[in-house]
C-alpha cells in the first residue's frame, strides 16, 4: 500500500495524485493574489531565486510528493514575511517536480482544535485509494494537538477542498508532556497485524521523544506503552521522519514495508539541523534499535550540513524513489524579511538511498531539475597549480548547476591532520579557503565578484592518517557579501570516501541566494544562504581554484546555465502565460 508524505513542523506535505487533467487545474487562490516568482525576479530583488520553490510574498515553511501528479500543501503566513499566529496550508501541484501552479489553501484555522494555526502534517493512504490528513492543530488553548482531514471530494483528482473530522482531536498532549511539546505527525504505516502507527514528535522526561502511536481504524489512537525511540542526548523533537530504505538499492520502497532486505532510518529536527541514525526496526517489541545512537556531538550524522531544517521524504511509487525536501530559511535579518516581503524557500527535491556501505545515506537532486539546464560548457584534464584560479564563462554564474572532478596525482604527499581536530565545521572555519595546506583548500568560488571582493568558497582539503586519508568539505561564508548584518556561518563536515580509489566530486546547484553543494557523489549534503551585495545577476562570476601547495587536476567540469522554473504561475497546469 502506498503511504507517504508528511510536513515538517510548521509545514504542509506534498502529495502526487493519478489522473490530474491540465483543465482541472484552473482553481486559484482567491483571497491570496498568487503571481509567478519569475515577475519578482529582477534588480530590485536580485536574491530571489529562479528554480527553488518559494511563494512570491511572505513566508514558507515546507512541501512534499505522493503518486502521478504533485501536490505541494506547505505552510504559509497570508499576513506576512514572518512566521505568523495564523498559518495556513498553502496548496500547489506539478507535473514534474519543478513546474509549480498554486491552488486555493488547503487548510486554514477555523475550529476550536486549529483556531490559532494549522501547523504540520502528513498524508496517508487508506486502502481503497482513500488520502487523509493528520495535522497540528494549536487550538483555543494553545495546545498542541493531532487532527485528522479528508477530502469533500474523492473524484476530485485535485483535492482542492478539505473537510475537518467532527470528532478533532484525535490526539492530545499525553502526561508529562507540555502542550507546545507534542507536534509534527509522521507519515503513518501499517503493519502486518493490519494496525496503523504513527509518530508524534515531543520532550519528555528530558529526553527527545518519538511518541507511538496505534490505530484500528485511523480514529481511535491509543499510546503505545513505550516511545518507538527516544534520546538524551538531543533536544525536543521536530519533524521526525521514519521510513524504510533498501540494502542494496537506490531505489525506494513504501513506507509500510519491513523485510530482511531494509532497514530503517529515524531522523529528528533539533539544534537547527536535522540529524538521523540507521537501524533496526523491531516490530515484536514496537522499537527501534539503532546501530550507532545519538551522542550530541558533531559525530552524529545530518541529512546536510548547513542551512536546512524540517525535512520530509517520501516515497514515489512512480519511479520507485525515495524523495527529501527540506525548509531553508534566510540569514538575513527579520526587517530584511519585511522588506524584500518573503522570506524562506524549499530546497530542490532529492532522491535519497542507502549508501552501500550501510553506514550513512546518500542524496543527489532529482534527475527532473535537469531539465532546466541551458548553455552547456565542458573542461577536461585542467590542472590547477597552487595559487592557480580560473573562471568558468560562457554560463550564467548566478543561476548555474556545476558538475566537477578533482583528481589528487601525489597523494601520499598530503599532510598529515592534527589528532586535535574532531569537528569539522571548526576545522573549515579556522582553516578557511585563504589558508594554505598541502592539499587544499581546491574547489569553487561562487557568486563571486571580478576581483573576487564577493565570493562564497566551497572547497576541500585532503589530510592523511595513519590508516589512510580524510576529506573535509566545507561551505565559507566569510566574504559571501560586503553587507556585515548577515549570517556568515562557515559549515563544514567529513566525506566518507577513499580518495585513493575515487576521484573527489562537487556538485553544486547555485540559485541567486541559495548554494545546494553535493560532495562525494551526494555523501555530504551543504546548503548555505548568501545575499552578495555586487554579486548579482550578471555580474556575479564562478572560479575554480586551488589554494594548496600540491597541484590538483580537473579531470573533468561541466557546468550549465539553469533557466527559470515556472513557480506559482496562475492558468492550468498547461498555460504558462502567466510565468
Amino acid at each position: 500500500m502506498d503511504i507517504s508524505v508528511l510536513l515538517f513542523v510548521r509545514i504542509a506535505c506534498i502529495l502526487l495524485f493519478n489522473g490530474v487533467k491540465a483543465e482541472d487545474c484552473y482553481h486559484l487562490t482567491e483571497n491570496v493574489s498568487f503571481q509567478s516568482s519569475q515577475a519578482l525576479l529582477s534588480a530590485e530583488q536580485p536574491h530571489r531565486t529562479g528554480f527553488h520553490f518559494q511563494p512570491p510574498k511572505n513566508w514558507l515553511n515546507g512541501p512534499m510528493y505522493y503518486k502521478g501528479v504533485y501536490h505541494l500543501f506547505y505552510q504559509y503566513n497570508p499576513d506576512g514575511a514572518l512566521f505568523g499566529d495564523s498559518m495556513v496550508w498553502a496548496h500547489s501541484v506539478s507535473y514534474d517536480l519543478i513546474n509549480w501552479f498554486s491552488l486555493d489553501h488547503a487548510l486554514i484555522p477555523s475550529e476550536p482544535f486549529d483556531i490559532n494555526s494549522c501547523w504540520s502534517g502528513s498524508v496517508t493512504i487508506l486502502p481503497g485509494n482513500i488520502p487523509v490528513v493528520l495535522y497540528t492543530g494549536i487550538d483555543a488553548n494553545h495546545n498542541q494537538v493531532q487532527n485528522l482531514a479528508i477530502p469533500k471530494n474523492l473524484s476530485d483528482p485535485l483535492l482542492i477542498e478539505w473537510v475537518k473530522y467532527s470528532g478533532n482531536p484525535l490526539m492530545t498532549p499525553p502526561d508529562r508532556v507540555k502542550g507546545d511539546n507534542f507536534r509534527d505527525p509522521t507519515t503513518a504505516w501499517q503493519g502486518s497485524d493490519g494496525t496503523w502507527r504513527v509518530v508524534i514528535g515531543s520532550w519528555s522526561n528530558n529526553q527527545g521523544t518519538a511518541i507511538l502511536y496505534q490505530s484500528e481504524d485511523f480514529v481511535h489512537w491509543t499510546k503505545y506503552q513505550d516511545p518507538l525511540y527516544s534520546s538524551s542526548k538531543t533536544e525536543m523533537w521536530e519533524c521526525p521522519d521514519f521510513f524504510p530504505v533498501p540494502i542494496n538499492s537506490t531505489n525506494g520502497v513504501d513506507t509500510s514495508v519491513k523485510n530482511p532486505s531494509v532497514r530503517h532510518i529515524m531522523k529528528a529536527s533539533f539544534n537547527s539541523h536535522d540529524y538521523y541514525i540507521v537501524g533496526t526496526y523491531v516490530t515484536e517489541q514496537e522499537k527501534f534499535l539503532p546501530d550507532v545512537d545519538f551522542t550530541g556531538t558533531s559525530q552524529d550524522l545530518r541529512l546536510d550540513y548547513g542551512k536546512f531544517y524540517a525535512s520530509k521524504t517520501f516515497f514515489d511509487s512512480k519511479k520507485n524513489r525515495r524523495i527529501l525536501w527540506a525548509w531553508v530559511n534566510e540569514s538575513d535579518s527579520t526587517q530584511d524579511d519585511i522588506e524584500k516581503g518573503w522570506s524562506g524557500l524549499q530546497t530542490v527535491p532529492r532522491q535519497i538511498w542507502l549508501d552501500k556501505t550501510g553506514k550513512q545515506l546518500v542524496q543527489w537532486p532529482v534527475e527532473e531539475i535537469n531539465s532546466l539546464r541551458d548553455n552547456e560548457v565542458n573542461i577536461y584534464g585542467k590542472q590547477l597549480e597552487s595559487g592557480s584560479i580560473f573562471e568558468v564563462s560562457g554560463i550564467t554564474a548566478s543561476q548555474a548547476d556545476v558538475e566537477i572532478m578533482f583528481e589528487l596525482p601525489e597523494l601520499e604527499e598530503a599532510e598529515f591532520m592534527n589528532s586535535d581536530w574532531m569537528d569539522p565545521q571548526l576545522i573549515c572555519d579556522r582553516e578557511d579557503s585563504s589558508v594554505t595546506g598541502r592539499f587544499g583548500p581546491f574547489g569553487l568560488l561562487a557568486l563571486a565578484t571580478k576581483d573576487l571582493t564577493e565570493q562564497t568558497a566551497i572547497f576541500f582539503r585532503v589530510f592523511r592518517r595513519h590508516k589512510g586519508y580524510v576529506v573535509l568539505m566545507c561551505s565559507e561564508q566569510r566574504r559571501s557579501s560586503l553587507r556585515n548584518e548577515l549570517d556568515k556561518t562557515t559549515y563544514g563536515a567529513f566525506v566518507d570516501i577513499d580518495s585513493r580509489q575515487e576521484m573527489i566530486s562537487l556538485r553544486s546547484l547555485i540559485d541567486h541566494s541559495v548554494i545546494e553543494s553535493f560532495g562525494g557523489k551526494g555523501r555530504t549534503c551543504i546548503t548555505t544562504r548568501v545575499y552578495p551585495k555586487l554579486a548579482v545577476n550578471d555580474e556575479a562570476h564562478l572560479f575554480a581554484f586551488n589554494n594548496g601547495t600540491l597541484r590538483v587536476t580537473i579531470s573533468r567540469l561541466n557546468a550549465w546555465s539553469m533557466k527559470n522554473a515556472n513557480i506559482n504561475c496562475r492558468g492550468g497546469l498547461e498555460n504558462t502565460a502567466s510565468c
